[in-house]
């Protein structure tokens, strides 16, 4: 092996299938699902030395049958992404959630690209295959930029994916057509393409190429709270620990709240994080929404005038993609005695937001607030979903133009060089009209013409029917 982590004397393998691991259903006797995507490395395998000239013995590609685990693997992964002629990823949900599979993608990107001739206009040495259909799911920026067109492969394949072309046995012609084609492509990509063999790189420490969890499907908890060295005299250190993240409201019962949540929102299906409030608050005051977001508030903390100002800084920002928790036990005798002045801190602090929302939707339990670990469990799943929609709804494209102007009866006079209804002339040349074959328009390479598989659906199309628009923080107090 050579510090590039390849030899050079060696033939290089013609392809890396990269693909994301599938888990056994819990059924006793189920088999191996990633089976087919072996019988498609098989296949793939024989169609591409029916096609080349690799010699008997010497291997046409590499896919990782070793459950990324142990340092052997890692090795080895490193040194087949440095010296493979092309990069074969199976599209599907499960791959774009992978770490490995993200970290895979890095690693061969990591290479630079030549075009193998003057004439050739290849860039990337990556040849995706729709193993699963995507059209219900974003694509990660790396993956949305590559263009590529798998019309060749069929319109099943483009409708059904590929796994579905092997399980099924009315799609075997399809299938064989299909392998057939990608192995066409595999070969003729290595041929346009020039990619030296690069270092080896440490995969267990390499980033992933995308965002494994979509910004929709991220959910960061923040906590507003004390640690134990900063309480004041008159608050018990029963409820905290030595992180603020640790603050534990309704103890006994349970654990701290922030875990707590963290447990509920992956119910819903979200990807949790658990950060402090004092680190995320500038980040989200300024308006950089990374994810849907829920800020779960000690009204304690709010006797800090530093935070107290945070808060109302929070509250001024409309900030609606982070929607407001306020845990609040009813037996905690700290809690009840000092309640009034609690609930005034918060209103004033939460002033907007209070205003904002409406009296049908002040929290789970209505105005009074969440004095139990079954309120907050109640209120949560709403809070998390209201982040999600209004995140979705700030970061929903544009239409990319805006329609047509109504024609006008008066341009159409002047457009033609007569008279206007005043009987003036515009002198002024008529707009240079086009009919599809102008040759100096702009190509655009990215125009939609109808026929892309990976076509992204907006499933959060917003038709101003969310009936939570203007939820005010659950377990506030809300309109007096």
């Amino acid at each position: 092996m050579t510090d590039r982590g390849w030899d050079e004397d060696d033939t290089r393998p013609y392809f890396f299938l990269s693909y994301a691991h599938t888990p056994k259903a819990g059924a006793r006797g189920a088999g191996d699902p990633n089976h087919w995507v072996r019988q498609l490395y098989r296949d793939l395998c024989e169609a591409v030395l029916q096609l080349t000239t690799v010699p008997d013995g010497v291997p046409v590609g590499f896919m990782d049958e070793s459950m990324h685990q142990g340092e052997l693997w890692a090795e080895r992964l490193s040194d087949e992404l440095a010296s493979c002629r092309v990069f074969v990823p199976l599209y599907s949900p499960r791959y774009f959630n992978s770490v490995p599979c993200g970290q895979e993608w890095h690693a061969f990107t990591r290479r630079p690209v030549y075009p193998a001739n003057l004439d050739s206009e290849r860039t990337s040495g990556i040849v995706p295959v729709l193993w699963a259909p995507m059209s219900r799911y974003r694509l990660p920026k790396v993956a949305g930029e590559l263009q590529f067109n798998h019309a060749s492969f069929g319109p099943d394949y483009a409708t059904e994916g590929l796994y579905a072309l092997m399980k099924l046995s009315y799609f075997r012609a399809a299938y064989e057509l299909a392998v057939h084609r990608l192995a066409a492509r595999i070969v003729q990509v290595a041929e346009e393409t020039v990619i030296p063999v690069g270092r080896r790189l440490e995969f267990n420490s390499l980033p992933s190429a995308f965002n494994v969890t979509a910004p929709t499907r991220q959910l960061r908890i923040s906590v507003l709270a004390y640690h134990q060295g900063e309480l004041p005299e008159d608050r018990s250190p029963d409820y905290y620990g030595e992180r603020r993240t640790d603050w534990h409201p309704y103890r006994p019962v349970g654990s701290p709240i922030a875990q707590h949540a963290v447990r509920l929102a992956r119910q819903l299906g979200f990807q949790p994080t658990v950060h402090e409030f004092d680190d995320e608050a500038e980040s989200i005051i300024e308006g950089h929404a990374e994810a849907p977001g829920l800020l779960l508030l000690d009204r304690w903390a709010l006797r800090d005038p530093h935070r107290r100002e945070l808060v109302r800084r929070f509250d001024r920002s409309d900030a609606t993609w982070v929607s407001v928790l306020e845990p609040y036990n009813a037996d905690d005798p700290e809690c009840r005695e000092r309640a009034g002045e609690l609930d005034d801190l918060s209103d004033d602090a939460l002033r907007s937001t209070r205003r904002a929302g409406r009296p049908s939707f002040l929290g789970a339990t209505g105005p009074t607030g969440l004095h139990s670990l079954e309120d907050f469990d109640d209120a949560l799943p709403r809070a998390a979903m209201k982040a999600k929609y209004a995140f979705e709804g700030r970061t929903r494209a544009e239409p990319e133009e805006p329609p047509p102007p109504r024609p006008s009866l008066r341009d159409a006079f002047r457009r033609g060089g007569g008279p206007g209804p005043d009987g003036s002339h515009d002198d002024r040349p008529a707009r240079r009209r086009t009919n599809g074959n102008d040759p100096y328009r702009e190509h655009d390479q990215y125009r939609d013409d109808g026929d892309d598989p990976y076509r992204e659906h907006d499933q959060y199309r917003d038709d101003g029917d969310d009936p939570d628009d203007g939820m005010a923080p659950l377990g506030g107090r809300g309109n007096r």
